[in-house]
């Protein structure tokens, strides 16, 4: 599973397409309401994609099932990982009994696990919240939508000229 794919990807074209549309609106009548409004579609849409949609709890799901397997492959049946909450990050705890050596080879080897951040044995800190993550990967679609529709807009102003 890759996160980009899996989580990011749909947020990052519902944002694309928010600021094509907004930036095409908005360049051609010289006027920032449509390019607002459009910004505020991008990251509501990222933020119901996160929690009503559901793509949170299909994350969480999928990293802490692959997590799991993992431990049982290693036969570290008493070791439980899941992903750090309030608010939900990538960051994975680890919790149980284990000695120096396992705890840090656990660590390096559940870190690689697609969509995983970084996995610690303490819950204290929680890394950057996913649903940050997502509003900001709306925000760069969104920009990027921007950018294609201000081309767009000076391709147009630049025929324009032409009247022969």
């Amino acid at each position: 599973m890759n996160t980009l794919w899996t989580y990011f990807w749909p947020i990052l074209c519902v944002g694309l397409l928010a600021g094509g549309l907004g930036g095409l609106f908005g360049f051609r009548r010289k006027r920032r309401r449509p390019l607002i409004i459009a910004g505020l579609v991008a990251l509501a849409a990222a933020a119901a994609w996160h929690g009503p949609l559901g793509a949170a709890d299909r994350f969480t799901t999928k990293i802490e099932r692959q997590a799991r397997q993992a431990l049982d492959y290693y036969e570290m049946t008493k070791v439980t990982a899941h992903l750090h909450r309030g608010p939900l990050s990538r960051r994975l705890i680890l919790s149980g009994p284990a000695d120096d050596f396992q705890t840090s080879e656990l660590a390096r080897l559940l870190g690689q696990l697609p969509g995983v951040s970084s996995v610690s044995w303490s819950d204290r800190t929680g890394g950057i919240p996913l649903i940050a993550e997502g509003e900001l990967a709306a925000i760069l679609g969104f920009l990027g939508g921007l950018l294609i529709a201000y081309l767009i807009e000076l391709r147009r102003r630049y025929n324009a000229q032409w009247t022969w």
